[in-house]
């Protein structure tokens, strides 16, 4: 949790919601939707549609499902290139591609710190949080990150 003197801000502004405007707020990732096919996008579309059977150019922004069933995954045993600010010394993580519960589009993103891909199976269910990238000069850049589901519906400790 970031103190009284950090600033918190998106790490890529415009493509989530932090969940910070009050206390029944969650994130969310923010995509579009056409308005004449109805195809979801992330990142949100702004030029065509993607689907190769319309051609509007018509979207509304939406929050996309906060919840999802992992569709694939794995490990990043090596440390991204730059612009990716990797903590020192570098520390592996996973990452998984998520297939959203309603739109049914697939998203990447990483899992949260102490899931391994031992943890993780095709199938899983996993939901979207809110966790710190990396911090500098007071400042916490944000992302978004999956956080496993228990068998129960419970938010899955990492």
């Amino acid at each position: 949790m970031a103190d009284a003197t950090t600033t918190q801000v998106p790490a890529i502004d415009g493509w989530f919601t932090t969940g910070d405007g009050g206390a029944t707020s969650a994130p969310a990732l923010l995509g579009s939707r056409c308005t004449e096919c109805g195809t979801y996008a992330f990142p949100a579309e702004k030029s065509f549609c993607r689907n190769p059977d319309c051609s509007s150019t018509s979207f509304e922004t939406v929050e996309l499902s906060r919840r999802g069933r992992i569709w694939s995954y794995t490990d990043a045993r090596y440390q991204p290139p730059p612009p990716y600010v990797a903590a020192d010394p570098y520390v592996p993580f996973c990452l998984a591609a998520v297939e959203l519960a309603a739109e049914k589009l697939v998203v990447m993103g990483q899992v949260v710190a102490g899931v391994t891909v031992d943890d993780l199976t095709v199938g899983d269910e996993v939901e979207l949080v809110i966790d710190t990238l990396y911090s500098e000069d007071g400042t916490d850049y944000l992302v978004w990150k999956w956080r496993p589901v228990d068998d129960d519906g419970a938010i899955g400790e990492a």
